[in-house]
């Protein structure tokens, strides 16, 4: 108990320094570094977390390099997704090893560092969260958790960035959840789901195809289960206006659900890729799906 209240108080009173700056600057560039060679990963124990893992409330990089860059002709934006943070905890019958994403190149640079801190901000609640529910099994005497988070970039043109995050959590049993974000680098704009359509009608085309879809596929093979109108319980009925998304390097919109939330758990995460036929005419234009 006392480990872990030392923690939180080492990782509540990290202190954001005046050279916040150049503090990022050298962050950015040693893990720039360090992931053009293979890096060994060490391990913390939980009491020694908070002091070995980088932590930056507020990440604001210069983008001057990348706008230099950008300045020549023939040659577009240059974006670049980098690991910022790792986290390695090994204690015992607790582990967690939490991974964080940063961006550096866009010309949003407002955005460019609501991203960042978002990213950062995630990984410090899952750790937060982490320590909570160890102490609260360390006060009973038994107890096993583990937390997995990271990410991968999906798509990287001169068009689009996408990012999933996905964080993987193992006690009695696991689950996986995702997180997407779309760039339009050349815009330096977020893209949302409805912000690609005309109205809202994209929520009935496109939930007709997915309940569509899951039955042709469970038709044609037999380990396939999703919730459909034949069960009982739960069933898929409709996507959220907000649903979780992303867009291929082929232009292809790609409707997400997590671990449960559709499908048998052995599923894992269900992606189903929307035909651009049926959405068509629902689209604010073409620019970002084709």
């Amino acid at each position: 108990m006392k480990k872990l209240e030392k923690l939180k108080k080492d990782y509540d009173e990290i202190e954001i320094p005046s050279e916040l700056e150049g503090l990022v600057k050298d962050s950015i560039r040693q893990a720039k570094s360090a992931q053009k060679k293979p890096r060994r990963v060490k391990k913390w124990s939980l009491a020694s977390a908070a002091a070995a893992a980088l932590f930056v409330g507020s990440i604001n990089v210069s983008p001057a390099w990348a706008q230099s860059m950008s300045s020549i002709p023939g040659l577009g934006a240059i974006v670049e997704v980098f690991t910022v943070q790792k986290v390695a905890i090994d204690e015992e019958t607790y582990q967690a090893n939490l991974t964080t994403p940063a961006i550096e190149g866009l010309e949003n640079n407002e955005l460019q560092n609501s991203l960042n801190e978002k990213y950062i901000e995630e990984n410090k609640v899952l750790l937060e969260q982490f320590e909570q529910e160890v102490a609260g099994m360390k006060e009973i005497g038994e107890g096993h958790l583990g937390i997995d988070t990271g990410y991968e970039v999906i798509t990287d043109t001169e068009q689009l960035l996408s990012i999933a995050r996905y964080e993987v959590e193992i006690g009695g049993s696991s689950s996986m959840t995702m997180k997407y974000d779309t760039v339009d680098k050349e815009n330096s704009v977020l893209i949302t789901l409805p912000s690609l359509f005309k109205d809202d009608q994209y929520i009935d085309v496109i939930s007709l195809y997915i309940a569509a879809e899951m039955k042709r596929q469970m038709a044609v093979d037999e380990e396939i289960s999703y919730f459909t109108s034949d069960d009982i319980t739960s069933e898929f009925s409709t996507i959220k206006p907000d649903q979780k998304f992303y867009i291929t390097p082929t232009n292809k919109l790609v409707i997400a659900f997590d671990e449960y939330e559709v499908a048998a758990g052995y599923m894992g995460v269900v992606t189903f890729e929307i035909p651009t036929n049926i959405i068509d005419d629902l689209l604010v234009s073409d620019k970002y799906i084709k």
